[in-house]
């Protein structure tokens, strides 16, 4: 009998597991999918087009090398129909500064492809969802958070991603993720289920995932592009995709798959836009006061000595003419 009963259970996992890997809902979308090896039968890579600096080698997908001024992308052709899906981008960013470096890259699900500009190597004014990885502070006033940081914007094409403020008046949600200067290749996860967008890092290569982020009610529509660009400025950094592999996420009972590609973008606790108001200029440290102070000083003993000087001469001049 017991040895009926462990027999039974055997069959019961084996089947199970057999049900999971061909479960057709919850497999890799190798359509919206980029690993090795990344050339196809030809000299382009299969479903991608790139744009910019984008290098392809045998072991990365370099967006932009370590110089100045460079900007570089990749994009899906096809457009993703699933409404529930997940995507694991594996990635490297590396330079030779320890201090100095940017400017940073984003993840993008977009209406519109291929198109270059100045949020992180892509167009300003977009339609649907970036996943930002920013290295480089370009806020002047204070900061509640450091870089490099995470974060996502959600956009319906009327807002400006503000360069001058790192898109802290447009962030969904955000965290600090030190992915800089790894050996090994670090991972983010893009989950998006039910409405709930849901970001995650594995950065010490554990293969165990890190939360960053959750965002109840996030409405995406179907139809949308997959694409990584980067881009550097005065300072500069690689950018490199190692993989991004896309899933199909097997939904629980009561959530839906149906396609809804006529709908803008929204959320529900998006920040309203704010205009962009310069930073106040930064108020003096007690050492530029002192010598600020010390200089009026001096300026005035100088006058006061030039003043006697001037008097003293006009005295003797008028003592001469009684003589």
């Amino acid at each position: 009998m017991c040895h009926k009963v462990l027999k039974i259970s055997f069959l019961t996992i084996l089947f199970s597991s057999l049900t999971a890997e061909w479960n057709s809902k919850d497999f890799q979308k190798r359509e919206h999918s980029l690993v090795k090896p990344y050339t196809g039968t030809g000299f382009g890579v299969p479903n991608w087009d790139f744009l910019g600096s984008t290098m392809v080698t045998s072991n990365y997908i370099r967006l932009t090398s370590d110089d100045r001024s460079k900007q570089g992308a990749i994009w899906n052709k096809v457009p993703c129909r699933v409404r529930n899906w997940e995507v694991q981008l594996s990635f490297k960013v590396s330079g030779t500064t320890r201090d100095l470096f940017g400017d940073g890259f984003a993840f993008w699900y977009a209406k519109e492809r291929m198109q270059d500009g100045p949020v992180f190597g892509s167009k300003d004014l977009f339609s649907g969802l970036a996943i930002i990885g920013d290295t480089y502070s370009n806020h002047n006033g204070p900061h509640n958070h450091n870089h490099p940081y995470l974060s996502a914007m959600l956009n319906n094409g009327s807002v400006s991603y503000d360069h001058d403020r790192d898109g802290t008046h447009t962030m969904l949600g955000g965290c600090e993720v030190k992915f800089r200067n790894f050996e090994h290749e670090t991972v983010v996860a893009i989950r998006y289920e039910g409405d709930r967008l849901t970001v995650s890092h594995d950065l010490e290569n554990r293969r165990a995932w890190q939360p960053c982020f959750t965002i109840d009610n996030v409405i995406l529509p179907t139809g949308y592009y997959f694409g990584v660009s980067a881009t550097t400025g005065d300072l500069s950094d690689n950018h490199d995709v190692i993989s991004l592999k896309t899933y199909e996420l097997d939904t629980p009972e009561g959530v839906s798959k149906d396609e809804r590609a006529g709908i803008l973008p929204q959320a529900e606790y998006i920040s309203a836009p704010r205009d962009h108001k310069e930073d106040p200029p930064p108020s003096m440290s007690g050492v530029k006061k002192f010598f600020l102070v010390l200089l009026a000083l001096l300026g005035v003993a100088v006058c006061v000595v030039v003043g006697m000087m001037i008097y003293q001469n006009q005295q003797e001049n008028s003592r001469k003419r009684f003589y």
